[in-house]
């Protein structure tokens, strides 16, 4: 990325700051530099990231993620002589790391697609209603989210340890950070009040849980300390703070979009789709509930409002598949192909739980398409055109479905919707959505996350030095904004 547009003032503290994004596809470390008073963000260094099979289970390789992460910030302080004010990470939700009492991890940490949640889920519900949890939450019910992990780490016996900490927490908690459980991430665990920043005592016994073992909650924009150990040995970084950022990085994506109004909607794309809007209340009414929509805290105070929606992971599980034969697809290629096949004869029912599962995706589709009785499609790369044109046309008539949903939910009359992160270099998608959802579809920044996480880095040091606590709602808008039109200004997102 380069700079570019209008010319935004520099902060007072005009040294660089470092955003750490975790992806479960990739990582990144992103440098925030002031060149002539303007922002210039540079992808430092990005990484391939991956779950792997360990003794039946799907486990990440942490060790890797965090040895990847430290390189690029190593990297990042040889660019930045200027001297780095902060350092923020945002990643997945609902993984965590099990820690002893020195705050050593026990082992590598589960990934969230991990089939043992599938039993953990039935069980915990004996013991606590799914209808119980969502009314002391708000949060969508969905098998991966952490309170479903650790029921099942109960399940397995394993040693609980003296604390947990999500994975953007325990990287920071790991360089020198008070260990921490940020709101937006803390919400996703399916184990927080809906609308307090409390850990719900009610799930917790249900599921077993030591209170103790959860960190303390705190907002977005919490300094946590000093960056301590040995990459503060380098001077660059040597007096820079770690900063609790929005860490999920839902929530980072939807600070980094330069909307104003309630007119408008996200969809935060990529391996899940996140479909939903900002409110300034959790809503959890019925419908709410039967619809499955969930409440998770946003920067600034607010919250996101939304559907978890399965993504584009279903196109890279068959682009997987498909790569083992003599015809190896191009995405843009494959785009094309697909555009000209046309609209397929039914639509998939995306969120089928069958298809969150990893491996032989284009089997898992026709298993779908059989039990309706309709025709197997072609499962080699010979096919890869018309699959993919269900798919990327399966997905927009699901985000109409939800977007009307929200409409219903806000009384809200919807005219734009931001489509970030990765997906949103999907023109062909972005294309269907419009058509689908009838909406004005602006593409946002694929790196939203990215720019989000330093919105709420700058916001909170600009608020520090005026002694407020966090970040507010408007710093992090007005610094997302500037960022943005630095960022892109090819990309011009209408403010109002």
């Amino acid at each position: 990325m380069s700079a570019g547009g209008p010319a935004p003032l520099a902060p007072a503290d005009a040294r660089a700051l470092i955003a750490v994004d975790l992806g479960a596809e990739s990582c990144r470390v992103s440098l925030l530099r002031w060149v002539e008073a303007r922002p210039q963000i540079t992808l430092v260094h990005r990484f391939a990231n991956a779950a792997r099979e360990v003794g039946g289970h799907l486990r990440w390789d942490f060790r890797s993620i965090v040895a990847g992460i430290e390189s690029g910030m190593r990297r990042a302080a040889t660019i930045a002589t200027e001297g780095v004010a902060g350092v923020a990470v945002d990643g997945w939700a609902v993984d965590y790391v099990r820690l002893d009492g020195s705050g050593r991890p026990l082992e590598e940490p589960f990934c969230y697609r991990d089939q043992r949640t599938i039993a953990a889920e039935v069980a915990l519900h004996r013991r606590i209603s799914a209808e119980r949890m969502r009314a002391l939450t708000g949060v969508q019910l969905l098998r991966i989210n952490t309170v479903y992990q650790q029921f099942a780490d109960r399940q397995m016996k394993l040693a609980e340890g003296e604390r947990w900490l999500n994975l953007p927490e325990f990287l920071l908690c790991c360089w020198g950070g008070t260990p921490v459980a940020e709101y937006s991430n803390a919400t996703h665990t399916q184990m927080v009040e809906l609308g307090r920043m409390a850990w719900s005592d009610e799930i917790l016994r249900a599921a077993g849980l030591s209170p103790g073992c959860a960190a303390p909650i705190v907002p977005p924009g919490t300094v946590l300390g000093r960056l301590r150990g040995p990459l503060a040995e380098l001077p660059a970084l040597a007096d820079t703070q770690l900063i609790a950022p929005a860490c999920h990085d839902t929530a980072s994506a939807v600070a980094g979009i330069p909307a104003r109004g309630e007119d408008w909607a996200y969809i935060s794309s990529g391996t899940w789709s996140l479909v939903g809007t900002v409110v300034d209340r959790p809503l959890n009414g019925e419908r709410v509930a039967r619809q499955n929509f969930t409440s998770l805290a946003a920067a600034g105070g607010r919250f996101c409002f939304h559907r978890n929606v399965n993504g584009m992971w279903l196109l890279r599980q068959c682009l997987e598949a498909w790569g083992g034969g003599e015809r190896r697809w191009e995405i843009a290629e494959l785009l094309a192909r697909a555009e000209s096949v046309g609209a397929p004869d039914c639509m998939l029912d995306v969120d089928d739980p069958e298809l969150w599962l990893a491996g032989a995706m284009p089997a898992r589709i026709n298993r779908q398409r059989s039990e309706g009785g309709l025709p197997a499609l072609e499962e080699g790369p010979a096919g890869a055109p018309a699959m993919t044109s269900l798919i990327l046309h399966s997905l927009a008539k699901r985000y109409a479905e939800m977007l009307g949903q929200i409409e219903s939910h806000t009384g809200r009359q919807l005219r734009r919707l931001f489509v970030v992160g990765g997906g949103s270099q999907n023109a062909l998608l972005n294309r269907l959505t419009a058509e689908a959802t009838g909406l004005s579809v602006l593409r946002g920044a694929a790196e939203s996350s990215t720019l989000g996480n330093f919105a709420v880095q700058l916001a909170t040091i600009e608020g520090a030095r005026s002694e407020e606590t966090g970040a507010s709602a408007e710093r992090v808008a007005a610094w997302a904004g500037l960022l943005h039109s630095a960022a892109h200004p090819e990309l011009p997102l209408p403010g109002r």
